[in-house]
């Protein structure tokens, strides 16, 4: 029996992970999430999943979860996730994010080196700050702009903690692989948080305009949830030690102005497109990602990731999962 615990398994990436770990009887599988960014109905979740007595949660954070008086018990492999999310989410977390993000990190680096375990950090790829005009290979410089920002805060968040962990890999011999995904979509994403698909989701199906940011022009590419978490998987079965890999699909490489019409194809929608200043939803503190689209030949080559869906099958199934829910009575709040 291997026994795995993830950070986080309850947000959108993570529960997804947590289906596929949980498919093996042998996984021993144990969720800490304290549900601040969750978009996840646990009883709902646990619907879908079906009968999986290998899997176990606590509703606590990180922190509380490794301090607590009784220890975090022992394990086999972690799955670190837990984390702020969305260009909107991290809003709330103005001038903590550094602290909380490297706090949990060294807390886990810690265990991990104490036990002589390995550990997959996910990590982010706001940590390019853009990239070469939006290309984004493991190789380029990290660029810090000079505003600095509440995404910016997150943004080094994580690369501090990215650093702190390469070097305790080198230094102290740590047993970790960082993940950085690029724009994940798919089934179970909520539009809290900011992102983009759901909320064109949720407003098509309605036939309420499609609110597109700016001028549409900016450049994502578009990861299914499920090609993600397998990446994931892959990172901690494969992955160089103290190395980092983008996960991300560049054959879905689009602007958001073509996203809207895509998704008003996939669910036939009379929606008009209207361009708005996000700043009008979201405050004057909201900011838009630059241009980014990843390089994923390392994770191809070293990790053998290679993605799955295409753009409108993920957009699909986001669609699809999101008509479950609004039948079942579990998703109240569409826009």
């Amino acid at each position: 029996m291997k026994k795995i615990l993830v950070t986080g398994g309850f947000g959108f990436i993570g529960s997804t992970l947590v289906d596929l770990l949980t498919q093996v009887p042998e996984n021993q599988v144990h969720i800490v999430d304290d549900m601040s960014t969750s978009p996840i109905n646990i009883d709902d979740y646990l619907t879908q999943l079906g009968n999986r007595p290998n899997l176990s949660y606590d509703i606590i954070t990180v922190e509380a979860f490794f301090t607590r008086k009784e220890g975090p018990g022992k394990w086999d492999q972690i799955y670190h996730l837990a984390s702020p999310v969305g260009p909107a989410g991290v809003l709330k977390h103005a001038g903590n994010m550094v602290r909380d993000v490297v706090r949990d990190a060294y807390l886990i680096m810690d265990y991990c080196l104490e036990n002589d375990i390995k550990f997959l950090d996910v990590s982010t790829s706001e940590i390019y700050g853009g990239g070469q005009s939006g290309y984004c290979p493991e190789s380029t410089p990290k660029i810090v702009p000079a505003e600095t920002t509440i995404r910016l805060e997150y943004a080094i968040a994580k690369l501090a903690a990215e650093t702190a962990i390469i070097n305790t890999c080198r230094a102290k011999g740590l047993k970790c692989t960082i993940i950085r995904p690029f724009n994940v979509s798919g089934p179970r994403q909520s539009p809290k948080g900011g992102f983009v698909v759901p909320r064109f989701i949720q407003q098509a199906y309605k036939n309420k305009p499609i609110t597109v940011f700016n001028d549409g022009s900016a450049l994502r590419a578009f990861t299914h949830v499920r090609d993600m978490a397998r990446g994931i998987l892959l990172g901690m079965e494969k992955g160089g030690n103290g190395e980092a890999y983008n996960i991300g699909n560049p054959n879905n490489k689009t602007n958001i102005l073509d996203l809207a019409d895509r998704v008003k194809r996939v669910l036939e929608s009379t929606s008009e497109i209207l361009f708005i200043d996000p700043k009008t939803i979201y405050g004057p503190t909201y900011e838009e990602a630059n241009d980014k689209y990843p390089d994923a030949e390392k994770a191809k080559k070293e990790i053998g990731w290679i993605p799955e869906f295409d753009i409108d099958t993920t957009l699909l199934h986001a669609k699809e999962e999101y008509l479950r829910q609004l039948n079942s009575g579990v998703l109240k709040d569409a826009v």
